[in-house]
C-alpha cells in the first residue's frame, strides 16, 4: 500500500505541530481561507501519495528548474511526501533500461490513478524522429504513458502552446500536448509560462491531492485560481498607467521613477498569470518589478507576435475609452493648463500688490 503524506512526514521525524503548520501554509499558498487547513490535514493523513510520471520532450528544462525552487510548499515536501515521483529523467538516479522500466510498472500497476506530467512537446515531423527517448520517438512514449493516466498536466508554454519550438516556420512540427493526434482522451490541465511560477506548479498538485478533483479551469484549460486575472490588473505600476506616466525608453527619467512599461512593450494588459501577485523567488519579485516589460510568455503563440519590445496598440485605460497616448496627452494638457492658470493668477496678484504700493 502506498504511504500517505502524513506517514512519510512522521517517518522523517516531523512533529504534529509542524505538520499542521505546513497545512496552514499550503492553504495560504492556494489562496484558501484558514478553514481549509483542517481539510488539507485530513487529506494528507488519509490519502495515499499520487504516483506521477514526469516526461520531457522538446524543452529547455526551465519548468523543472522553476519547480525545484518552490518555497510554499517546499519542493522537497512535494517530491518526497505529497507525490510519488516515480519517473523524471532529469532528477532521478536511475538511467537507461532501469529507468524506462519504471514507466511500464506505473502504467500497469496504477491504472487510472497516476498523474502524467509533461514538460515540453513532441515533434511530429519525420515520424517524431527529432526527439528520441529510450530509443523511441517521444510522441510514442507520451501516448503510452497517457493511456492509463488519471489526468495530464502540461507544464509550461512548451507543453501548453508549443512555445519557441512551434514558432514559425516550425520545421519539426513541434505540437502542444492537447493537439497530438491519437492522444488518449484524458483531462488536461495547462499550467503555461516560460517557465510557470514554482508555487503555482506545486499548488496545482496540492489541490488535486487535497480535494481529489481538478481545479476549476478557464476556457483554455488553465486553473482559474492563477490565470483568471491579467498581470496588468494587479501590477504595482498600474497607477502610473492610469495617470499617463510611461517609460518612453529604457533608463530614461520615467524608468528611474518606476513608471509604467507599456510603451516599451509590456504585455501585461493581455497576459493572464499570477506574476504580479504570487511573484517569483518566494514572492520576492517579478520581471516588471525588476524593470523589464512582461513578454506575455504564458499566452499562446507569444513567440510569433513580433518583438517583445513592440508596444501593444489601442489598449484602453481603466473605466475610460482613451488609449495610453490619449491618457498621457490629457494628463499633460491638464498639467500644462493648471500651470498656466497658476502663473496667470500669480501675475494678477503681483500686479495688484504693485498697484497698492504706488
Amino acid at each position: 500500500m502506498t504511504e500517505t503524506f502524513y506517514d512519510v512526514m512522521r517517518r522523517q521525524g516531523i512533529t504534529r505541530r509542524s505538520f499542521l503548520k505546513f497545512c496552514s501554509l499550503t492553504a495560504a499558498a492556494l489562496g484558501l481561507g484558514p478553514a481549509f487547513a483542517p481539510k488539507i490535514a485530513h487529506a494528507m493523513e488519509t490519502k495515499p501519495r499520487i504516483p506521477v510520471l514526469w516526461l520531457h520532450g522538446l524543452e529547455c528544462t526551465c519548468c523543472s528548474e522553476s519547480f525545484i525552487r518552490s518555497a510554499h510548499p517546499l519542493v522537497k515536501d512535494v517530491i518526497l511526501s505529497m507525490i510519488s515521483l516515480d519517473y523524471d529523467d532529469t532528477i532521478m538516479a536511475a538511467a537507461g533500461d532501469q529507468a524506462e522500466a519504471i514507466i511500464d510498472e506505473v502504467v500497469e500497476k496504477y491504472k487510472g490513478n497516476y498523474i502524467l506530467a509533461v514538460e515540453g512537446n513532441p515533434p511530429l515531423n519525420e515520424d517524431g524522429m527529432f526527439c528520441i527517448i529510450g530509443g523511441k520517438p517521444f510522441v510514442e512514449q507520451l501516448k503510452y504513458a497517457a493511456s492509463n493516466a488519471k489526468a495530464i498536466i502540461s507544464w509550461g508554454s512548451c507543453a501548453s502552446w508549443g512555445c519557441v519550438q512551434a514558432a514559425r516556420p516550425n520545421p519539426t512540427r513541434a505540437t502542444p500536448v492537447h493537439k497530438v493526434p491519437g492522444l488518449p482522451d484524458k483531462p488536461i490541465i495547462k499550467v503555461p509560462g516560460c517557465p510557470p511560477i514554482s508555487e503555482v506548479m506545486t499548488a496545482v498538485i496540492t489541490y488535486i491531492l487535497t480535494f481529489e478533483k481538478f481545479p476549476e479551469l478557464d476556457r483554455q484549460g488553465r486553473p482559474k485560481m492563477f490565470y483568471s486575472q491579467r498581470i496588468h490588473d494587479k501590477c504595482y505600476r498600474r497607477p502610473h498607467f492610469d495617470a499617463g506616466q510611461f517609460v518612453e525608453k529604457f533608463d530614461d527619467e520615467g524608468a528611474r521613477k518606476g513608471y509604467c512599461l507599456y510603451k516599451v512593450g509590456c504585455k501585461g494588459p493581455t497576459t493572464y498569470n499570477a506574476c504580479s501577485t504570487v511573484r517569483w523567488n518566494g514572492g520576492l519579485s517579478f520581471p516588471i518589478q525588476a524593470g523589464h516589460p512582461c513578454i506575455g510568455c504564458s499566452e499562446d503563440g507569444f513567440w510569433d507576435k513580433g518583438s517583445f519590445y513592440d508596444r501593444l496598440t489601442d489598449i484602453k485605460g481603466f473605466g475610460i475609452e482613451e488609449n495610453a497616448d490619449e491618457i498621457g496627452g490629457t494628463a499633460a494638457t491638464i498639467v500644462g493648463a493648471t500651470a498656466a492658470a497658476h502663473a496667470a493668477v500669480s501675475a494678477v496678484k503681483r500686479a495688484r500688490e504693485k498697484g497698492g504700493e504706488s
